[in-house]
């Protein structure tokens, strides 16, 4: 039986070469784009799955109102990883996490990498194996260092050369740290990066301790805590809800645990609930996966009924032999999965091609274990899932064929104002076009966003580390800018202009309401801060410590923080932060920090008596760029000869906001692609089968004097007919699906008609000009050759 299926489905392969190659492309495109989309929402749904005490991992977020709305806070209070493991017996353990850029320095060499601090039971709790060492004496010195096995390669040559070694942290020799274990390259998904995991004692004896009187309303570190077998997850929740209110009546933050299961997928909060997050891409992105192998399979269901009459007298034939009905079912549904299996082959081949170039796009590392048996047996499920899908239609058609009509010359396949094979081509350019609306809409927020008036000025504005210069040093440096004309304004800063880490709910001012909840994002800047960055004033002035000596504890507010405190005029007001009473001189426009896409939070804006660790300068744009980089590296290498030079520009940092819908953008245009590419092909083969058909008729109409234009428009009008269906249904469906998608925008564009406009037109337009080929060719073709046996 199966050698018979065999060779049926191979002479029939033969007989009908074309079709079968526009099948066999539109289903291994199809099925490349499926794979490729189920290879990457594998990495992404088993972001930090592979924690074997998983299940009792979880991070500890904070709740705390802002204008009757609640906010969630993923960092926590510095104390509250220790806090939690004393007091409350149900916590087996916890670890804060805090991940800095760092210069390592080994003889001679500077190494700049990322690294992280964590308490003793960081490596107890999560699964990152150990190639030298262990969990257990990875922190026994305080000044304990854990590289993973291709930073220490690269550092010292080999992970066993680098045990006991000394690293120099940027390049301070109070400073070093011994490496007293080699971690396993970390996995690819996995959020955390750190290539050096430093112990807590090490973060404290660097300086950076939070030694601020109110420390439990400062949130700045990241808090995990590994719970005991059985517990209850709302009893937890329930007792430690207040701790940091406990601590400090000034920090009104709610605490919970959530879930080491949710943190990258379910990564979104509307007020205080969890409202999606990254789940929802996946959600798209397997739609879509979806929607392009059922276009490749509508393409084979149509070309295979379209070819119904080609094979009437075939299955006539072979039910008056004495073959069944599910005997001929069971031959064109392994029809179906031999070409699966061919397209199959070619889709492997293709996914293998251009995954190299879908890791740049997606910006992440994919693996495809081709060494696990599993990924067989789920590839082989797959071809026989496309196969069967593909067929099952054709199959139950055509042997459905009553032998008596089709051999007596009778059967006259349906050519109905509705059938099932138009039905099909509506479902299948209804995804089309509904993709490509998806696209536009994407491009569209994203430009919107781009075009986001920021409140300062990005352009030539740069931030360079200040590394070990100290304050006088950093002075002179500053003059000499100015002098050389290098930059027209210089300012020093706590961050870059498009990055804020900092934020507390301790702060105090005149006139809070004992009730009040409310998280600042706290910065930091020195004199002419407005002059070199743009931001423009709407009440009193800038920070000059220069003219003012008293403005080392000035303060700006931006007009979030103005409306949150609730001043008319704040210039004169006192602000209390960390113990220190600053006042306000003056009241800036919000400007974007952070996400473009959210709202400005409120933001207090310290003087000199906080901290810097950025000289932001506003380059003279008369100069050539090289020549300022040039001459900024000569000047700090000067003076801090042991640290590597490097730089930021704002532009730069905040076109890196915009990568996750830029890439969602890029995905959606390329398989929207896709879509449209197979569709094309099916809607080729269909007018290809069309025309051959109705090849006398047309012949007949062209003596008798039809012009080009008539056949042109006789064989196009029905295809361009049913692309004009699927635009009426795929608009509102697509119209719905993005203002859902745009809901999770604070700052959005509402979608136009512009929009739908541009997709019909292109859907027409590509539509027509698949048909017009045939069309044309049909038109054009000698009529003699087709009326010859007549």
């Amino acid at each position: 039986m199966l050698r018979n299926y065999l060779l049926s489905a191979w002479r029939a392969l033969r007989m009908s070469r074309g079709y079968a190659a526009i099948n066999i492309a539109g289903l291994s495109v199809g099925m490349a784009g499926a794979m490729l989309i189920f290879v990457w929402l594998q990495h992404e749904v088993g972001v930090d799955r592979f924690h074997k005490k998983g299940a009792r991992l979880y991070q500890v977020y904070g709740l705390h109102k802002l204008n009757g709305e609640i906010r969630t806070n993923t960092n926590t209070p510095e104390p509250m990883a220790p806090a939690l493991k004393l007091e409350f017996p149900e916590i087996e353990a916890s670890s804060r996490y805090s991940s800095l850029s760092m210069v390592f320095r080994v003889g001679n060499s500077l190494f700049p990498e990322s690294a992280a601090f964590v308490d003793k039971d960081f490596f107890s709790m999560f699964s990152f194996p150990f190639v030298i060492g262990n969990a257990r004496t990875a922190f026994r010195q305080p000044n304990s260092v854990v590289l993973t096995q291709a930073v220490a390669e690269k550092l010292f040559g080999s992970a066993e050369r680098a045990m006991g070694e000394t690293l120099v942290i940027n390049n301070e020799q109070r400073s070093a740290a011994i490496v007293t274990g080699i971690l396993r390259d970390l996995p690819a998904n996995t959020r955390f990066t750190a290539d050096a995991v430093f112990g807590w004692k090490m973060y404290e004896m660097m300086g950076y301790k939070d030694e601020s009187p109110h420390a439990w309303t400062n949130s700045m570190t990241t808090t995990f805590v590994l719970l005991k077998p059985g517990v209850d997850l709302a009893a937890v929740n329930h007792k430690i809800k207040d701790i940091t209110h406990r601590k400090d009546p000034m920090a009104q933050s709610k605490m919970f645990l959530y879930p080491s299961s949710k943190w990258y997928l379910y990564n979104k909060f509307e007020n205080g609930k969890v409202a999606g997050g990254r789940i929802d891409r996946i959600y798209m992105f397997s739609a879509i996966a979806v929607f392009i192998l059922l276009i490749a399979c509508i393409n084979f269901m149509n070309l295979s009924t379209a070819r119904s009459e080609k094979r009437a007298r075939e299955v006539g034939v072979r039910k008056v032999a004495g073959a069944s009905r599910s005997v001929l079912t069971g031959q064109f549904i392994f029809e179906s999965i031999l070409l699966a299996f061919l397209s199959g082959i070619i889709a492997l081949l293709l996914v293998s091609a251009v995954i190299k170039p879908f890791e740049d796009v997606l910006g992440q590392r994919l693996r495809i274990p081709y060494n696990d048996p599993w990924l067989w047996i789920a590839f082989i499920g797959f071809i026989l899932f496309t196969g069967v899908l593909a067929g099952s239609y054709p199959a139950f058609f055509l042997s459905s064929f009553r032998p008596v009509k089709v051999l007596k010359g009778s059967y006259i396949p349906s050519l109905g104002k509705f059938n099932p094979r138009k039905a099909l081509v509506v479902l299948q350019f209804t995804f089309a076009i509904g993709l490509i609306a998806c696209t536009l809409v994407v491009r569209q927020q994203v430009k919107y966003a781009q075009r986001r008036d920021l409140g300062y000025r990005k352009d030539q504005l740069v931030s360079i580390p200040l590394n070990n210069l100290t304050p006088p040093k950093a002075e002179l440096i500053r003059r000499e800018i100015l002098a050389a004309g290098i930059a027209t304004s210089v300012t020093k800063t706590m961050f870059p202009m498009t990055y804020s880490y900092n934020s507390s709910s301790g702060i105090d001012w005149e006139g809070k309401q004992p009730n009040a909840q409310i998280s600042f994002n706290r910065y930091a800047v020195d004199a002419d801060w407005v002059k070199t960055t743009g931001v423009q004033l709407v009440a009193g002035r800038d920070i000059d410590i220069y003219k003012f000596p008293t403005d080392s504890t000035a303060m700006l507010l931006n007009e979030s923080a103005v409306r949150a405190m609730g001043f008319e005029d704040p210039v004169g007001k006192k602000v209390e932060d960390n113990g220190i009473s600053w006042t306000v001189v003056g009241a800036v426009k919000n400007f974007v920090f952070n996400s473009p896409y959210d709202k400005v939070v409120p933001m207090i804006i310290e003087g000199p008596k906080s901290y810097f660790t950025m000289m932001t300068m506003r380059l003279n744009s008369k100069r050539k760029m090289s020549g300022n980089i040039a001459a900024l590296e000569s000047l700090f290498k000067r003076d801090d000869p042991e640290d590597l030079f490097t730089y930021t520009f704002a532009d730069e940092g905040y076109a890196v906001k915009f990568e996750g819908e830029k890439r969602t953008a890029v995905l959606t245009a390329i398989f929207s692609t896709l879509a449209i590419f197979i569709s094309c092909l099916g809607l080729f083969g269909l007018a290809a089968y069309m025309t051959e058909r109705r090849s006398k008729e047309i012949g007949v109409r062209k003596v008798l004097g039809a012009s080009v234009g008539s056949i042109l428009k006789l064989i196009s009008s029905e295809f361009i007919k049913l692309v004009g269906i699927s635009f009426l249904i795929a608009t509102p469906l697509s119209y719905y699906i993005m203002t859902r998608w745009l809901e999770g925008f604070n700052y959005r564009k509402d979608i136009g008609w512009a929009v739908f406009a541009v997709t019909g037109i292109l859907a027409l337009a590509v539509a027509a000009c698949t048909v017009s080929f045939q069309a044309i060719r049909a038109a054009t073709a000698n009529p003699v050759k087709s009326l010859r046996t007549e």
